[in-house]
């Protein structure tokens, strides 16, 4: 018996070698350039033991040889492709997206408020909902919602707080975050809730929770879910508690029985998904369904639009030339429309929309975008002495925003913070900024996280005057437990301006 039982573990013992080591020659096999793998953690080991932070990573990989088009590196045991030529990203995310068509995404997890949305969705499901969603973005519906912004900046400046003195900081990740909570909260539940006056009300609370994906134990479970898809659902590996995930569906559950029992229709996304029950030719969202697609533009909203608004209010209050001139331009505004604050209004700040954009180039939303070969794709050599490559199915590639978009290559100074890049639209249409993606599969929400970050700035810069305090840490470095977030936290002295414009004591927002 004894002599089964060590055969038999020698047996796993060379099948589990053989599945840890099997990949770890495939960029050698087909000379591709590539950062050498250590056993096991592949060449992320100084990203998965923290060493480095991600950003740092997508640095090194993306100037490993600065003359390949692409070239690999390991993540475990996964090979990965990084894309680094304008013209090949343009070719997978574009002209070739049928053969590059998804996210890795979460769908690997048994939660379905991750599996289930639109950033996790493949294929036809993918594309249904993406029709679906898609008319809750259009001009019209970004008018209707400019109202409950709107209102929320309100509440938002009547109790932000102030630094008495020049030295006392404002924590601006968790001022801002309260912000996009709220707009959240009423542009895609359908609820109103106040979290500056309230910040323990349960909806902030939990959506801190679920937003949270720094720690320990989350980022085991999201290596584990990236490296060891099958072994995760069959272990039921969840990102979220139950009770937070069942908070959010109570919510949606509760709204839609409210709302059809009273008859009450609404400017928001959750209307929109209610309003197509019953229609011939659309397929119909259940609960899950309705919940997750809810949850994950919260997801984009609380999290990554007020990290947006702190980087913008850390580089607003870093040149104070810039803050000057983008309170200007609002101070003349409110002077030309006599306070009144309507959608056509605020879109005609060019100076706000151009520091909007120079945040978004600099700190990119998400440092890379990632996406899943679907099908058998040729790439052109990566360098002029070596051979096309094949890329085969479900192999994944990532493209390095962050690192593309500070690249001297195709921005002068790339790390000053210059606004007038983006006036006259010198850089909208650019190849190299892109930092909603581009493409069929590009942020859906990008103009919502716009218009949500420009009313926050706006009335913001309208009574306040942003300066760096003792705890502000510049030039930023990045936290090794996350992606954009700087390891010192966001901290600003906000304080009261002194000129603010007499219109803005009676103004409202239309």
């Amino acid at each position: 018996m004894e002599y089964w039982s060590i055969l038999l573990s020698i047996i796993i013992g060379v099948i589990s070698i053989h599945y840890l080591f099997k990949n770890f020659n495939f960029f050698k096999r087909h000379d591709i350039v590539h950062i050498p793998p250590v056993p096991i953690f592949g060449s992320a080991i100084s990203v998965i033991f923290r060493r480095i932070s991600l950003i740092d990573f997508i640095l090194k990989v993306y100037y490993f040889n600065p003359n390949s088009k692409y070239l690999g590196f390991y993540f475990m045991t996964n090979p990965i492709l990084v894309i680094r030529d304008l013209e090949v990203i343009k070719n997978i995310l574009v002209k070739n997206f049928e053969a590059f068509p998804d996210r890795q995404g979460f769908s690997n997890t048994n939660d379905f408020l991750f599996k289930n949305n639109l950033f996790s969705l493949h294929g036809e499901k993918w594309r249904n909902v993406r029709n679906l969603l898609s008319p809750s973005f259009t001009s019209s519906k970004m008018k209707m919602m400019f109202t409950l912004m709107s209102e929320c900046a309100v509440d938002f400046v009547k109790f932000m707080p102030t630094s008495l003195a020049d030295e006392e900081s404002i924590n601006t990740k968790d001022v801002f975050s309260k912000y996009t909570n709220d707009v959240i909260a009423t542009c895609a539940f359908g609820i109103k809730v106040n979290s500056m006056k309230d910040p323990t009300n349960k909806f902030y609370v939990y959506g801190k929770e679920a937003s949270n994906f720094r720690g320990v134990i989350r980022g085991i479970k999201f290596l584990f879910l990236g490296t060891f898809p099958r072994f995760s659902r069959i272990l039921n590996i969840k990102i979220l508690n139950d009770y937070v995930s069942n908070f959010f569906k109570d919510i949606i559950k509760t709204t839609i029985m409210t709302r059809d029992a009273e008859h009450i229709t609404r400017p928001d996304m959750l209307q929109l998904m209610m309003d197509i029950r019953g229609k011939e030719g659309h397929r119909e969202l259940d609960i899950d369904d309705m919940t997750a697609q809810a949850f994950i533009f919260f997801l984009g909203g609380f999290e990554t639009s007020s990290t947006e608004m702190c980087f913008a209010a850390h580089e607003i209050a870093a040149n104070p030339d810039i803050q000057t001139k983008l309170q200007q331009e609002i101070d003349n505004l409110l002077e030309k429309s006599n306070g009144e604050v309507s959608y056509e209004v605020i879109n005609r700040l060019e100076y706000l929309d151009a520091v909007i954009n120079e945040t978004l180039r600099l700190y990119p939303p998400i440092g890379f975008l990632d996406r899943m070969c679907k099908k058998t794709y040729e790439l052109p050599s990566a360098l002029p002495d070596k051979k096309p490559f094949i890329i085969k199915k479900d192999m994944l590639v990532w493209i390095p925003i962050f690192a593309i978009q500070r690249d001297e290559k195709y921005y002068d100074n790339p790390e000053k913070f210059d606004p007038e890049r983006f006036l006259d639209n010198k850089m909208h249409n650019s190849s190299c900024y892109m930092p909603f993606g581009l493409g069929p599969r590009m942020c859906i929400a990008n103009r919502f996280a716009m218009l949500e970050v420009k009313i926050l700035l706006f009335h913001l810069l309208a009574r306040y005057e942003l300066k760096p305090s003792m705890k502000t840490v510049s030039p930023i470095k990045f936290c090794k437990d996350g992606l954009l977030m700087p390891e010192s936290g966001f901290w600003l002295n906000i304080q009261r301006r002194k000129d603010v414009h007499p219109v803005l004591t009676s103004y409202n927002c239309e």
